[in-house]
């Protein structure tokens, strides 16, 4: 894949913008990807260097895009334990613990997911973002804990990120989450629509904001069971942005059991569970949420591919003394 490449826009195409035209003379490489390159100088219209993805271009114009080798990745590989629901050449869907944290970040530098998938995979990654480290397509919190894909290769990044782009609105992409919220939802079965921003009280926060502003947030949900003080909610994302279903669900009067930034007004609640109800609550400690489905096409063969996983121990513990209280 590394080396120089080069496409000539047909006659029939329309002018579009440079990275698009891209896209489409190289499928295999993912748009992100053929954007940072522009901006690296590595590829060449009419063999002159453009820096600028947003320049238009037309029929005729000879594209050329420099591959460099795949170079190390900054994040080391570590041998952390890791559940593997399915994997293949192209990808790698994981059951991740609650805890683990995705992608290395400040004050998270190593044993994160990445590190252990370079150290998992190995030489098998391809070089994503030329670095060889895995293609991360979607994030789950830190605390939050359930099924997360990841590409192995270029190709397999390009398909899975289209259809995480989607959000299964007019593709493949399932994606469900369970929930313990405080309260009980009314209607039982509903959609939560409202945009989403960084609150400017506290910018590690998100918050519902109105109008235009922020960006465009869908949550469904339905309430598969209810208890005295709780109910478990199963919540679909029609988008995927930033804690959207623990702040629609706080916004709509019912944040998460446990959840230490968007629940804490409803902390009293606590003491109104039974004895046996609150110690699993403090024994979960985080918020009770966990991606218990996953679907999608595989990018390569088209095949649908569709996983499940069972809520992990410590919320289950809290679902089943809830039941009981």
């Amino acid at each position: 894949m590394e080396g120089e490449r080069q496409a000539v826009i047909g006659p029939e195409a329309e002018r579009v913008r440079l990275d698009r035209a891209l896209a489409i003379a190289f499928p295999d490489v993912s748009r992100a990807r053929l954007q940072d390159l522009v901006k690296a100088g590595h590829v060449r219209r009419d063999g002159v260097t453009v820096l600028d993805s947003a320049v238009k271009v037309g029929p005729g114009t000879v594209l050329a895009v420099v591959l460099p080798e795949a170079v190390s990745a900054e994040p080391q590989a570590e041998s952390l334990d890791l559940v593997i629901a399915y994997e293949d050449d192209d990808l790698v869907v994981i059951d991740k613990p609650a805890g683990l944290v995705v992608h290395p970040a400040p004050g998270h530098a190593a044993g994160t997911l990445v590190n252990a998938l370079i150290g998992h995979c190995g030489a098998s990654l391809s070089g994503i973002g030329g670095v060889r480290r895995p293609g991360i397509v979607h994030r789950l919190d830190k605390d939050t804990s359930g099924l997360i894909v990841v590409a192995k290769n270029d190709a397999a990044h390009k398909g899975l990120t289209a259809q995480f782009a989607d959000h299964g609105r007019s593709g493949p992409l399932e994606r469900a989450y369970l929930a313990l919220v405080w309260g009980l939802p009314e209607p039982r079965v509903g959609t939560i629509e409202a945009n989403l921003d960084r609150s400017r009280k506290n910018r590690e926060k998100i918050a519902v904001v109105r109008g235009d502003e922020g960006r465009h947030a869908v949550t469904h949900y339905a309430v598969e069971a209810a208890y005295a003080e709780a109910a478990l909610v199963r919540c679909r994302l029609e988008t995927g942005r930033t804690h959207q279903i623990r702040v629609h669900m706080t916004h709509r009067g019912h944040p998460l059991l446990g959840d230490a930034i968007y629940g804490g007004a409803f902390i009293t609640k606590a003491a109104r569970l039974s004895e046996t109800a609150q110690g699993a609550l403090h024994t979960l400690g985080r918020q009770a949420l966990h991606a218990a489905l996953l679907g999608f096409a595989h990018p390569r063969t088209g095949e649908h591919l569709r996983f499940e996983s069972q809520l992990p121990p410590e919320m289950a513990n809290l679902v089943t003394a809830l039941a009981k209280s």
